[in-house]
């Protein structure tokens, strides 16, 4: 389901839809409970959502009763009347919803909207329907018969702290959908079911990947045998291409005293996700939330020629950061993760090859993966920013004209870049369409500063080198959960963790059974023989549901023979009988090509 850009989305008919539809919602809660308090209700991708502070939690039949609720206001053809008032008014009118009040607090005292943007508005600016009126910027449909009713939908509840605050009170969170048709609301329920059917977090459980521990530390994986496998597989993949692109990798410890990250900054600016100091020896020592500064402390631990330039030093590292528990997710969002990091170190002049080179790379991983879909996001020169404006631009130009040079379509993110330096992310397209941001390539003009980087240069004078981070999927963790839910645990033979699983028909096949498997581990497949006391049919719909790519059933023929009945994994899908030397070719084919099938 591909969707637009922010700047579009704003300005559409749907999101004036759906920024209406979350008022009605608001209108039809407080009719339900004339003793609530509101928050903030704007739309998102997809939908809509509302924040309250009600007398009771609410349940599944009172989004039933708000949603029928709506659909009464709808037809009721109630216009939406913007309406600019003095802070006086406001305060007057909202006097008895104290978030409203904050807001408002806000906007005239901190010179922030209710967004947390900055602002210079001297009035508030408020939309009336009916009877309810909220401090809103819009902008709305004029009138709400131009909202189908049979394209609203509330969808659940949740909860969420106020101003995503944990020290601050935990409102309901009520999300819900609107559409322009009947027919697109039925099409994004079935879209989200399938969204649902992929959740990586259920998958990783039933097909035995790996696990999460509340009661021994939220946020952290636990890697079983099946998932350590493809993890494997996709490390050794990762090095592999790592040493034919000229990479060269490097180890780094887990912790460091608190000099190292005082003089990278992160004590300045990154504090709050850092994990709290410990006392080594009497020095606060800091776990790891990012590898750079170990890498810049192996490239100053000896005197740097241009001769050497460039360098590319490559780690798969594991930080460590502190996320609060509400925002914790699965894989996409956790506590300790594996970054594919590396950094590359140079000269001025050769910094357009190496992002060309770079984003090439980056763009040859996720295609491997079968992530085709990929666009590019160029992320310029804020309005402050270290480093030299001449740097600047030169390292913008070496990004925009490495995209060009591959035909990418991006988009540029104007004063989007970091203070240390602009960056390319590349995101990719998953089967659902989601839009998810893996790679990343970042220059950094600060840290060779700080660090005070330097190289000797061909006239023997010292010169600063060029220092560009770079990850390619990210992370581990996120990205094993991304794939996860792509191929909705159904790997390519090359990923999965098992590829095939032999199904001996009766206990008196299982020798021969056993003997198919050693050939098949000795030709480097991964494979197991089903020996358990179940029928083959049942065999054979246990293997289906692990999505094992191929069952191999054997029973009296296949024995004498020597071959195999291979099935594939689907519905009714069969290659045959066949020797088990052949069917050992046909895996390798698919391997060595990472078919998708």
């Amino acid at each position: 389901m591909k969707t637009m850009s922010s700047e579009d989305y704003h300005e559409s008919q749907i999101y004036r839809i759906r920024h209406s539809a979350a008022h009605l919602m608001a209108q039809a809660v407080l009719e339900m409970f004339p003793e609530g308090k509101v928050a903030i209700g704007p739309p998102i991708e997809h939908g809509f959502y509302y924040d309250f502070d009600l007398p009771r939690a609410l349940n599944a039949e009172d989004l039933e009763k708000i949603e029928s609720r709506m659909q009464a206001l709808i037809a009721e053809k109630h216009d939406f009347v913007y309406q600019e008032i003095s802070p006086e008014e406001g305060q007057t009118l909202f006097a008895d919803q104290p978030y409203k009040l904050e807001l408002i607090h806000d906007i005239l005292v901190r010179g922030t909207d209710e967004y947390g943007e900055k602002t210079e508005q001297p009035t508030l600016s408020i939309y009336r329907s009916g009877p309810f009126v909220d401090l809103c910027r819009g902008p709305h449909v004029e009138n709400s018969r131009e909202i189908d009713p049979k394209a609203v939908k509330l969808l659940s509840v949740a909860g969420a702290y106020w101003r995503g605050d944990a020290d601050r009170p935990m409102l309901q969170r009520i999300y819900g959908t609107a559409w322009e048709s009947s027919k697109e609301l039925r099409e994004y329920l079935a879209w989200l079911e399938e969204v649902q059917k992929r959740d990586h977090r259920r998958l990783v459980r039933e097909l035995d990947l790996l696990s999460f521990h509340e009661e021994a530390g939220p946020g952290l994986a636990y890697w079983h045998p099946k998932g350590a496998m493809m993890r494997k597989i996709i490390e050794d993949f990762w090095r592999d291409r790592h040493m034919e692109g000229g990479y060269e990798f490097v180890y780094t410890p887990h912790i460091g005293k608190a000099w190292l990250w005082q003089t990278s900054g992160h004590l300045d600016f990154y504090k709050e996700s850092m994990y709290a100091p410990m006392d080594v020896d009497g020095q606060p020592y800091y776990i790891k939330p990012m590898n750079c500064p170990f890498h810049i402390m192996i490239y100053k631990s000896s005197l740097r020629s241009y001769r050497e330039l460039p360098l590319r030093w490559a780690e798969l590292g594991t930080v460590y950061r502190f996320e609060k528990s509400g925002v914790l997710h699965g894989l996409l969002r956790v506590r300790g993760f594996t970054q594919d990091d590396a950094h590359i170190i140079c000269t001025p002049e050769q910094i357009e090859g190496e992002i060309l080179r770079v984003l090439r790379f980056s763009l040859a991983m996720l295609r491997a993966f079968g992530f085709e879909e990929i666009e590019a996001y160029l992320s310029t020169r804020p309005e402050k920013a270290v480093g030299e404006p001449a740097r600047w631009e030169q390292a913008q130009e070496a990004l925009r004209r490495a995209i060009d040079a591959e035909g990418l379509a991006y988009e540029i993110d104007e004063g989007g870049g970091a203070f240390y330096g602009p960056k390319i992310d590349l995101k990719i397209r998953d089967a659902l369409a989601r839009e998810w941001q893996l790679s990343t390539i970042q220059f950094d003009f600060n840290l060779p500063e700080r660090f005070d980087m330097t190289y000797v240069g061909e006239d023997g004078a010292e010169h600063r080198p060029y220092m560009v981070h770079r990850a390619l999927l990210g992370s581990i963790e996120r990205f094993f959960g991304i794939l996860v839910e792509h191929y909705a645990g159904a790997f390519p033979v090359w990923l999965a963790p098992e590829q095939a699983r032999i199904v001996p028909i009766a206990d008196r096949h299982i020798d021969y059974a056993r003997q198919v498997e050693d050939q098949l581990r000795q030709a480097h497949l991964r494979t197991n023989t089903d020996v358990s006391s179940s029928r083959m049919n049942a065999k054979i719909r246990e293997a289906q549901l692990q999505k094992v790519p191929y069952v191999l059933v054997v029973g009296d023929k296949e024995a004498e023979e020597g071959t195999v009945a291979v099935r594939l994994r689907g519905k009714n899908r069969q290659l045959g009988i066949m020797p088990v030397a052949a069917f050992i070719d046909h895996a390798h084919k698919a391997v060595a090509e990472r078919a998708l099938e």
